[in-house]
């Protein structure tokens, strides 16, 4: 139940396709852009196209929490959620699975709650002295007792041009580049159709420069990569529907910025208490400031994706990627069970 609900099936489908039927067996998950749950059958084989991972049943033949899900999880048994956005990246169902006591690949709840609120997420990159962009923030409600103040604010302490966004949502869903008081406007009104919160970041000279972190405890680092957008920023349609953007792998950064770039992925990855996996995006100015912008929890997760990309270009395939993230996940989840929960 997500706007990002076509990209979640994207990767759900790249992701079934890569994987190793011989070591797995393969039990999807269709959820609705109602909410709506449909365990499936068992696939043994790869699937031509998304149709295939829709089902279709009787309007009342689902619950919120299937009978058939939960009766069919065992303790061998490890969840994959490739969810984008709220009610999947947000630490709902993290936290649903945290319940039933089952393994589930990426980021628990608190991460997945803070990486998808990007208030929450510059507040702690804050506390943790991570350098940022200025920006302002604000609710629906504050916006329609003072929507004049707020725009004189946004004007006087970031100025233009500045970014509208949504706080709880990817894919870069409902953000507006704004060069005016008039588009300002219009921006903040098409960011509340996505959010009750909205987040105004100041714009940054800088090119965009991304890193792939991968582990629990001791999370490595990718090589580092570029985006460059051909359009004014990296929209909807050029991450997904277009050919507007070239992706440079690896980014010609100098040793001295990678390592910071490395040193500030792991540090923000740490903050919000990360596990599997965290794509971290960044601004490098001419003279070598860079400026964290976000974290992605659960980033854009295709084979011509940003992050699987970045582990292909430091030797890890994208199969070999799907298993690895398996493979913490089931590290995380033991380590759980040896804390205690009883006194005695």
């Amino acid at each position: 139940k997500s706007a990002e609900h076509n990209v979640s099936m994207r990767t759900a489908l790249s992701v079934i396709n890569a994987l190793n039927f011989e070591k797995f067996a393969v039990f999807p998950v269709y959820i609705s852009k109602e909410g709506k749950w449909f365990p499936g059958p068992e696939l043994t084989d790869p699937i031509s196209n998304i149709d295939e991972l829709v089902y279709t049943r009787d309007e009342n033949d689902y619950s919120l929490i299937p009978a058939q899900f939960l009766t069919s999880i065992s303790s061998d048994d490890i969840i994959f959620p490739l969810l984008h956005g709220p009610n999947g990246e947000d630490g709902t169902v993290q936290g649903f699975l945290e319940l039933l006591n089952v393994a589930y690949v990426g980021n628990g709840v608190a991460a997945s709650a803070v990486g998808m609120d990007k208030v929450f997420m510059k507040q702690v990159f804050a506390e943790h002295g991570l350098k940022q962009p200025k920006y302002v923030f604000f609710k629906k409600t504050d916006w329609e007792q003072s929507n004049a103040n707020i725009c004189h604010h946004i004007e006087e302490m970031l100025g233009f041009p500045c970014f509208v966004k949504p706080a709880n949502l990817g894919s870069s869903v409902g953000i507006s580049k704004c060069t005016s008081q008039e588009e300002l406007n219009a921006a903040i009104q098409l960011a509340f159709d996505y959010d009750y919160k909205v987040i105004v970041e100041e714009g940054t000279v800088g090119r965009e420069i991304e890193v792939a972190v991968l582990g629990n405890d001791k999370p490595l680092c990718s090589v580092a990569g570029e985006i460059v957008p051909k359009a004014d920023f990296y929209d909807y349609e050029a991450k997904y529907e277009d050919d507007s953007t070239d992706l440079i792998i690896p980014a010609d950064v100098s040793d001295d910025v990678y390592e910071r770039l490395k040193e500030m992925s792991v540090k923000a990855f740490q903050a919000i208490d990360g596990s599997g996996l965290v794509r971290a995006d960044f601004f490098v100015t001419d003279n070598d400031e860079i400026y964290i912008n976000e974290v992605n929890t659960m980033p854009g997760f295709t084979p011509v994706s940003m992050y699987p990309l970045l582990w292909k270009a430091s030797g890890l395939e994208y199969s070999q990627l799907i298993e690895k993230l398996v493979q913490l996940a089931v590290e995380r989840h033991e380590e759980k069970q040896r804390v205690k929960h009883t006194t005695i």
